[in-house]
């Protein structure tokens, strides 16, 4: 969907959206659509007791008096109130309502309105909400009937010409977000380590600098963790390194963001249960969301030095697949007694976090992973879990998660928990007791953390896949993880 500012509304026929807030507050355009219908809009915002709220909905077809095909009127709250998420929402819910609709184009008249932001913030911040709420994932769906098809192609916004230039960046960074939702939504025979990698292959036009190791070199770093989990498939493993480094500087140290990339898991061995196995397509959600960030990073072209290490695998169950009970060495040497084989992304990260400290030397490193189904029991879908060895970072990343909309909710780590990992053969065992699930499983990988990093691992599993529609995504792919990122590098790390 295009996005057009513009200084006043089109007269070729077409939707038209206006702003009403609590009480019937209505802005300039809103008042002059409703003096142009004889007081039709009032009247039917009466009828449907519309409160005002941001996103709440009221239209008219064919509305009398205007040339308008439709007259839709989109709740704002109280406008000296509204932040860029009410902005958001405001335009998520035009797409919402419109994108399907039989409407191609749609003009949202924001002339004279007042608010918290700058009108120029406001409208971009509105056109950005309405291109996330925009996607679809319709590749597969060749029988779809025409009235079910996207019909929106155009939102013009009006009255804030000065909007384009913040535009332009929240336009890289919905591109960032969209990457992330396509690959979470590619079923598991289109992305995999190989193809996943291929997928990345055109952020070095961005100004990323890629690196890709095979399953050879993996092995000969030591990489027996990652490995073993990849083992049982015919699908070979990769790690991919995703340097963007806006400084200027070559030798400022970089922040390091790790993502899981096992890109259908099976459980391996200690096989999952068959319904809803097909829902592990999206267990490369860390890794996906690390991707989308960086190619946010890149195409807004941030003044950060970042760099995004996925580790990529398929879990299968097959004749030479790794067993319960067998004992292999990640790259830092530490030993590890695989209890359960579907505890595999835990082994992932550790070998693709001591290979990140190791090559780029980080004084931050935050990994993404949808790693236990523990953590949606503690915290439904509302909340990643957040685990962090440093209270400063820990409060960085809970900012940036109430900025963007992705919110984080800290869980404990600590001795008591470290000790439920410990395996009377090896050094470490990859599963500790049912109970505190997610925990102990943010202190394995709390073990692979070199002294003085500061490090934080955030549990995804209950936030990139939703069941049903949200404020800025239809049912699907939600491409948590990228906002959340993208800010936190913005308002931490950015010169």
């Amino acid at each position: 969907m295009q996005t057009v500012f513009a200084a006043q509304v089109d007269s070729t026929p077409h939707a038209l959206v206006v702003l009403v807030g609590p009480d019937l507050a209505m802005t300039a355009a809103a008042a002059a659509a409703d003096a142009a219908s004889g007081g039709q809009l009032r009247r039917a915002l009466e009828s449907a007791r519309f409160d005002g709220s941001a996103g709440s909905w009221c239209e008219l077809l064919a509305p009398h008096g205007l040339s308008a095909t439709r007259l839709c009127a989109v709740g704002s709250g109280a406008l000296d109130k509204a932040e860029a998420a009410v902005w958001e929402r405001i335009g998520a819910t035009i797409s919402a309502r419109l994108l399907v609709g039989g409407e191609t184009r749609a003009s949202v008249d924001l002339t004279g309105i007042e608010t918290a932001l700058p009108l120029a913030g406001a409208a971009a911040h509105l056109a950005h909400g309405a291109a996330l709420r925009a996607y679809r994932f319709d590749k597969y769906r060749t029988t779809m009937k025409d009235k079910d098809k996207p019909t929106l192609a155009q939102l013009d916004v009006i009255g804030a010409g000065a909007a384009g230039a913040l535009h332009a960046e929240l336009t890289g960074i919905a591109a960032g977000v969209k990457r992330t939702r396509d690959l979470v939504s590619e079923p598991a025979n289109i992305i995999y380590p190989e193809s996943f990698v291929a997928s990345a292959s055109d952020l070095a036009g961005l100004g990323i600098e890629l690196t890709v190791l095979d399953e050879a070199q993996m092995q000969a770093l030591g990489m027996g963790a990652l490995l073993g989990v990849a083992q049982g498939s015919v699908r070979p493993p990769r790690l991919l390194a995703m340097r963007w480094n806006g400084t200027g500087n070559p030798d400022a140290k970089p922040v390091v963001l790790v993502g899981k990339g096992v890109t259908f898991d099976t459980g391996g061995i200690s096989l999952k249960p068959p319904a809803g196995m097909e829902d592990m397509k999206w267990d490369m959600g860390g890794a996906g969301a690390v991707t989308g960030a960086m190619h946010a990073l890149a195409a807004r072209k941030a003044k950060a030095h970042v760099v995004g290490v996925v580790g990529l695998v398929e879990n299968m169950p097959d004749g030479n697949a790794q067993r319960p009970g067998d004992v292999v060495t990640s790259m830092n040497g530490q030993t590890i007694e695989v209890i359960n084989t579907d505890a595999e992304g835990r082994l992932v990260l550790c070998d693709a976090i001591w290979w990140a400290q190791e090559q780029f030397d980080p004084e931050v490193v935050v990994d993404l992973a949808t790693l236990t189904g523990a953590i949606i029991i503690s915290l439904g879908h509302e909340y990643g879990g957040l685990f962090a060895n440093d209270d400063g970072l820990a409060a960085q990343l809970q900012k940036a998660g109430e900025t963007s909309g992705d919110r984080l909710w800290r869980m404990p780590i600590g001795d008591a928990y470290d000790k439920l990992i410990d395996s009377p053969i090896a050094d470490i065992k990859n599963v500790g007791p049912r109970e505190g699930g997610s925990i102990s499983a943010a202190q394995f990988i709390k073990r692979f953390v070199k002294p003085g990093v500061k490090w934080a691992h955030l549990d995804i599993a209950g936030m990139v896949w939703a069941s049903k529609a949200g404020p800025l995504w239809d049912k699907g792919a939600t491409g948590y993880g990228v906002r959340l990122l993208d800010r936190f590098i913005a308002e931490n790390y950015e010169l």
